[in-house]
């Protein structure tokens, strides 16, 4: 699989100087924590699963979690585990599985990992990992407990991707110790955790909080402090930390049709730009945007999302602009190893070699796996592109 595969050669030519690189899911750790993009998240309780996840696949998403949690009522999870082991024997009796995304299963105890797995015969050579709900240190060594013995009798890899969400996290009081404890705990099975997602409907909810579409999780100053203070923990770039994914964007709008005319004619005229913007906050996508960028700006990669017209924008916005990859290359030059200042290609920006160095990095890892965008592509063109047609 790859991000953009799904739309043709000819276009992906024209819009990338370098495009995505190919990647499966037995591809190293690093490389999928960097590629999970937009993670849609399904309720397993759908009775065409199966259907979904391929079509799904086919608009360009590489990571799903199907849920037997929050999404589904307790008194439906039974019928949901029976569902999600015959749309799993399902898709591994079809005939071309090596395009479908990375599947994950979001449980609500540490029982079901190794029950599902055995459940799953087969068919779990297409099962990627587990969501793991409500983390902490207590909670969560059982959960990875489970998960190794499961992975050890199956002989299927598998990862761990916690959901830091806990009263715990939220409450000043607790906070230090509970993230001490997450810290500890994940270090310890660093090999089985993938990346970190950040559960801020949970936070919200502990406060009687709902952002609105207008407002990012970073204008909700009890969210951001905690945000701030798991990427300062568990986000490090000195080799300690671990891909944070984004918070949920919880609005959406079933009309991308209605404006996917309008990003086609890219270029613009005069005023077609605050047309097109005016566009975007009437589907609500403004502060979906808006928060994009701050998640990256505050050191997250990736977003959980709850509808499939979010995810065009995720992944647009997730390229890496054809000016970062020029910085990113001169900051990293071996030449230039022993550090420096130097003015950017771009004659815009200083570029600083030691202290740019992990942004560096960083931007070259994102670029390996979302492409790197031709010199006059934009993310305009890049939305319009990821687009279903």
């Amino acid at each position: 699989m790859r991000h953009f595969g799904h739309i043709a050669p000819e276009e992906r030519q024209r819009l990338f100087y370098r495009e995505p690189s190919l990647f499966t899911a037995e591809s190293p750790a690093h490389v999928l924590a960097a590629a999970l993009g937009a993670t849609l998240y399904s309720p397993a309780t759908r009775p065409q699963l199966a259907d979904d996840i391929v079509k799904q696949a086919g608009r360009g998403v590489v990571s799903m979690v199907l849920c037997l949690e929050d999404s589904i009522d307790d008194a439906e999870v039974v019928g949901a585990e029976e569902n999600l082991v015959r749309q799993f024997t399902d898709l591994a009796g079809r005939p071309e599985t090596s395009e479908l995304p990375l599947l994950f299963v979001r449980v609500r105890e540490p029982e079901q990992i190794p029950d599902l797995v055995q459940r799953f015969g087969p068919a779990v050579r297409l099962l990627s990992g587990f969501v793991l709900p409500k983390f902490t240190e207590e909670r969560g060594v059982p959960f990875l407990e489970a998960l190794t013995a499961a992975e050890n009798a199956s002989g299927r890899r598998l990862f761990a991707m916690p959901v830091l969400e806990s009263p715990g996290l939220l409450h000043l009081e607790t906070r230090r110790e509970t993230l001490e404890g997450i810290h500890r705990t994940v270090t310890k099975y660093r090999d089985r955790v993938l990346a970190l997602r950040l559960g801020v409907t949970d936070f919200c909810s502990a406060y009687g909080l709902r952002r609105a579409p207008d407002m990012t999780a970073y204008d909700v100053q009890i969210v951001a402090s905690v945000i701030a203070d798991v990427v300062n923990v568990l986000g490090r770039a000195d080799g300690t930390g671990f891909t944070v994914t984004g918070p949920v964007w919880e609005y959406f709008r079933v009309q991308e049709r209605m404006f996917k005319p309008q990003l086609r004619r890219s270029p613009f005229q005069a005023g077609e730009v605050e047309g097109l913007r005016q566009s975007l906050i009437e589907h609500d996508l403004d502060g979906l945007l808006r928060e994009i960028a701050l998640d990256r700006a505050n050191g997250l990669l990736g977003k959980t999302c709850i509808h499939p017209s979010h995810v065009p924008a995720v992944h647009a916005l997730s390229v890496v602009s054809h000016e970062e990859y020029s910085d990113a290359q001169d900051i990293l030059r071996p030449e230039r190893c022993g550090g420096g200042v130097l003015r950017s290609a771009y004659t815009n920006k200083m570029n600083e070699v030691k202290p740019h160095r992990a942004w560096a990095e960083r931007t070259l890892q994102r670029a390996e796996v979302f492409g790197v965008a031709n010199e006059d592509i934009g993310f305009v063109e890049l939305l319009a592109a990821g687009l279903p047609d």
